[in-house]
């Protein structure tokens, strides 16, 4: 089977990762429970009038798509992979909202037909004109994961060669206040340099799009290779570790051959248990976190997998993301962790090529 490899990588998120020349260089430090993103100058990727009848969420999603493919030289992908836990959850809001104010009566469509999960996959495929395979996982917090093991196996296989895949999660106003009441977002306001060790219920969230252009022929531009990925639906907190462990073991890898593990805490403290327990089994291993400065998300986890390339790319590591003391200068492998809520684990490898 062929290797697969990561040739190109575009984020728009709370920070302002949507310039690939910089790398967490400038730190929004935010103090609320919900964070939006820092958008980009949308214009000057999608003409104004097309911008206007878009969703956040497919603006976000088709403007990291453009950035990645730019990025990786081509003109064209031969398949389009998205994942996504909310879809475009603003305009099922609109849509829902509009029935009980009109009972149910005179409803017009648009929002309805732009409120499906799979509508930001589509529209990325009108805008690259690809008419290829074109599929949204929906998978809640495994919802990248997911993505990212279908284009890896059609890569290794040969099926494709070059495969565009993302996450995208946008807020919705309603969802929000709902997740509030059921405290899985924080009730006060946090620092994002506190969020980690607030200690109390719940999470910040946000919203984001990552997307990466990944192929089976390595080039110039390539940040790295994506070794391996393997999902649970749930893990008890006891077996985090082992599992962790046997994953390396799979890939004839010990806990000593990572250079930095990758966590995805998010301050919430019923569950960030889980993190760290995994952490005490690593703890000569450089860690790292980001949903303090990504926010939490469905798909938060491909800010995490950004995160990740650009480490190995680079050979640095951002001071913000920082998790502990240990000083590591050389960035080979990198392990990433991500669940949520005690649910929807899983460890991705990445290495460098």
């Amino acid at each position: 089977m062929k290797k697969v490899y990561i040739n190109s990588v575009a984020s728009i998120s709370a920070q302002k990762t949507f310039d690939n020349t910089s790398f967490l260089n400038e730190i929004e430090d935010y103090e609320a429970n919900v964070i939006d993103v820092i958008n980009p100058n949308y214009k000057e990727y999608i003409p104004p009038a097309a911008a206007r009848r878009m969703a956040k969420g497919i603006k976000m999603g088709v403007v990291a798509s453009k950035i990645a493919v730019q990025e990786s030289g081509l003109e064209n992908v031969d398949a389009i992979i998205t994942g996504t836990g909310m879809g475009c959850v603003r305009d099922s809001e609109k849509f829902v909202s509009a029935i009980i104010d009109n009972d149910e009566q005179y409803l017009t469509p648009t929002s309805f037909i732009q409120s499906t999960h799979n509508t930001v996959g589509g529209q990325i495929a009108l805008e690259l004109q690809c008419k290829g395979y074109n599929f949204t996982y929906v998978h809640a917090s495994n919802s990248f994961e997911s993505a990212l093991l279908d284009a890896k196996l059609q890569l290794e296989l040969d099926e494709e060669k070059n495969i565009l895949i993302g996450g995208v999660d946008e807020l919705g106003d309603h969802t929000t206040k709902i997740h509030k009441i059921v405290n899985h977002i924080k009730t006060e306001a946090v620092k994002t340099s506190e969020v980690l060790d607030s200690k109390t219920q719940g999470a910040v969230f946000g919203e984001g799009a990552n997307f990466f252009v990944l192929s089976n022929e390595k080039q110039a531009s390539t940040y790295a290779e994506i070794a391996s990925i393997k999902t649970y639906n749930t893990l008890a907190e006891t077996e985090v570790l082992q599992e962790a462990i046997a994953f390396l073991n799979a890939n004839n890898l010990n806990i000593e051959d990572v250079d930095v593990l990758i966590l995805g805490n998010n301050g919430d403290v019923d569950f960030d248990t889980y993190y760290h327990t995994l952490s005490k089994g690593f703890q000569n291993t450089q860690q790292a976190n980001y949903k303090h400065v990504s926010g939490e998300f469905n798909t938060a986890s491909s800010f995490g997998f950004w995160l990740a390339s650009k480490i190995v790319k680079t050979q640095t590591l951002p001071e913000v993301v920082k998790g502990n003391n240990t000083n590591t200068t050389s960035f080979k492998t990198i392990l990433l962790y991500n669940q949520y809520r005690g649910e929807n684990h899983s460890f991705t490898l990445l290495k460098q090529c």
